[in-house]
């Protein structure tokens, strides 16, 4: 979708002049310390969440009931908005500013429902379930996430339309003029009892990982450069044009690491080296990683200056508060001291003015996820699958490859056999043995991956495989294995863990990485490093998500646009009913030097 210059002119000069105005008096806290120092000070709070992926609900849509997990955490903005109320009520409402730090209309079928069931780019359609909570609490600005990108940019630019406050991207540029697509910033006033505003920056970054992982959706329209390279232009502009306070909301990971090694130029996960390179920062409300961090201080290099981080826990399970104190010196207001902490939403009841502000919605997807849209012979779970090759990601695989052969059938590539990759993306997922419903089967594959397919060597998917089990701890023969200890070695996620169905392979986990994929076979003959085969693969790992080797420079032979999740849905539609005898098989398993672990 083209740039809209004139529009976005608009828009920008009037956030730039002041999209949201916060004043009245200050915290009786202020008033008071003012009075026993002797000095002008002002306190105000900044408020954040992060990665809230479509959860308005303390509900989760593929169960079908309350959100639960071992720790008892709660999601939603529900919850969320009856803690920003208390603080609010606390510091004052005009002492208060709410931010988030992106990822905000993708995740739930909730915010599926309303970018493909009932789009809210059709001709009068929906407002976004989202852009309704979060006008609702009154929110001053948000950064854009990646995953704002998945529905495309037309999606996108809808929700900026809804939403009463601005989407921030400064690295969001138009990839022709190279000028910001989206307002880089907002300005906010807050009054003090003290004659003079203070004035909050609030500038926002997003992700440059969306040019791999949305690249369909982006690719000659936008383009996303580094993080630092775009804080170092804005923050001091907006220093000059009187700010005081400079707070970022950063789409990006404190860590400093990417996950997609020479694939992305730019550092995924750049909030610390913000902070630490880029002088005039305040605070950093981060986001991206799924991370909880409370408060966490950066020093900045050329001033010395400690600059405070923080990121809520996602889907809504925590808020992030800064408290500023400021102080007036020669002239001008100057932080004092700002620190930051998190409440849990599991602490406090839904806000009843969300709640049936979306009751109907809610409703609505609640029973689009409860269709039956066929059967199963017998129950399928994913408990054991990240150690153990089970049939409900044989399910994915034979679904995947199914649905590429197809597509192949009449191309030069149709003779060549199918391989295929799948992940276990939830531990808890389940299609029982009867009736099977969409939310069954949207529980499996719980992203909006489309499917591509790679052609493929015998070596590189050794290769690939190889990689793949770095994901398991290295297990000296006869200790014992206990699979809660075994899996995600150095932090590797269950979705970086790949099975590969179509070969047969052991993985010796005695062996230290790099050399423990052993017996490499196909069609029960050892692999040869020349064999060529289609690879039917997400476009997350096609386009470099986990670094896995090769895959990404491989020849692209077909695409879909479609999600996988919606391919798999159609299929057991189109099929009635799913048999794993069919094609359950064990193809992979775990060894020592030759025995079996399981």
């Amino acid at each position: 979708m083209p740039l809209n210059r004139r529009k976005f002119l608009e828009k920008s000069a009037v956030t730039g002049a002041g999209v949201a105005l916060a004043g009245a008096v200050s915290a009786p806290g202020a008033q008071a310390a003012e009075a026993k120092r002797g000095a002008k000070r002002y306190a105000f709070t900044v408020l954040g969440t992060t990665d809230l992926h479509g959860n308005v609900f303390n509900w989760d849509y593929f169960t079908d009931k309350e959100f639960d997990d071992k720790d008892h955490n709660d999601v939603g903005l529900a919850k969320v908005s009856t803690l920003v109320n208390r603080v609010r009520a606390e510091k004052g409402r005009r002492n208060t500013l709410l931010i988030d730090a992106g990822d905000t209309i993708q995740g739930t079928q909730l915010s599926y429902y309303y970018a493909k069931v009932d789009p809210i780019t059709a001709e009068g359609g929906p407002v976004h379930p989202m852009a309704q909570a979060m006008n609702a609490m009154e929110y001053d600005a948000a950064a854009l996430g990646n995953h704002e990108f998945n529905y495309g940019i037309p999606v996108l630019r809808k929700f900026e339309q809804q939403c009463r406050f601005p989407l921030l991207g400064a690295n969001a540029l138009d990839a022709k003029t190279l000028r910001p697509a989206f307002a880089p910033y907002s300005m906010h006033r807050l009054r003090t009892p003290h004659g003079r505003d203070v004035k909050v920056a609030v500038l926002g970054l997003t992700n440059p990982g969306i040019a791999i992982w949305d690249k369909a959706n982006v690719q000659g329209k936008m383009t996303f450069p580094g993080l630092e390279e775009q804080a170092a232009k804005w923050v001091p502009k907006l220093r000059s044009m009187g700010a005081d306070v400079v707070i970022v909301s950063a789409h990006s990971g404190s860590s400093g690491t990417s996950s997609y090694g020479d694939q992305l130029p730019y550092i995924e996960n750049a909030a610390g080296l913000v902070a630490e390179q880029v002088p005039g920062i305040d605070a950093i409300l981060v986001g991206h990683a799924h991370t909880e961090i409370p408060e966490y201080f950066v020093t900045n290099k050329k001033t010395g200056k400690k600059v405070v981080l923080s990121e809520p826990l996602k889907w809504g399970q925590r808020l992030t508060l800064f408290d500023f104190e400021l102080v007036w010196e020669k002239g001008c207001w100057k932080v004092e001291k700002v620190g930051a902490k998190v409440l849990n939403s599991n602490t406090v009841e839904e806000d009843p003015k969300i709640t049936k502000l979306l009751s109907d919605e809610h409703e609505k997807v609640v029973a689009y996820v409860n269709q039956v849209i066929g059967t199963n012979a017998a129950e399928m779970t994913s408990a054991e699958a990240p150690y153990k090759d089970v049939p409900i990601i044989d399910l994915i695989n034979h679904i995947q490859a199914d649905t590429v052969k197809q597509a192949l059938a009449a191309t030069e590539y149709a003779s060549l056999p199918v391989l295929s990759q799948a992940a276990c993306f939830s531990r808890s997922a389940r299609i029982p043995a009867g009736e099977v419903t969409i939310r069954d089967v949207a529980g499996l594959y719980v992203f909006e991956n489309t499917l591509e397919a790679r052609l493929m060597t015998g070596a590189q998917m050794k290769a690939y495989l190889e990689f793949s089990a770095n994901y398991f701890v290295q297990t000296a023969p006869g200790a014992a294995v206990d699979p809660a200890k075994l899996t995600n070695a150095n932090g590797t996620p269950d979705y970086n863990y790949d099975v590969v169905s179509g070969l047969s392979y052991e993985i010796d986990i005695a062996k230290p990485a790099g050399s423990r994929v052993t017996n490499v076979r196909f069609e029960g003959q050892p692999l040869a490093d020349d064999a060529k085969f289609v690879f039917a693969v997400n476009n997350y790992r096609a386009n470099g998500g986990g670094n896995f080797p090769h895959v990404a420079a491989t020849p692209l032979l077909w695409s879909n646009s479609d999600e996988i999740r919606n391919t798999m849905i159609a299929w057991v539609k189109a099929k009635g009913s799913i048999d794993p005898a069919a094609f359950a098989a064990v193809d992979w398993k775990l060894t020592r030097e030759g025995t079996p672990v399981f």
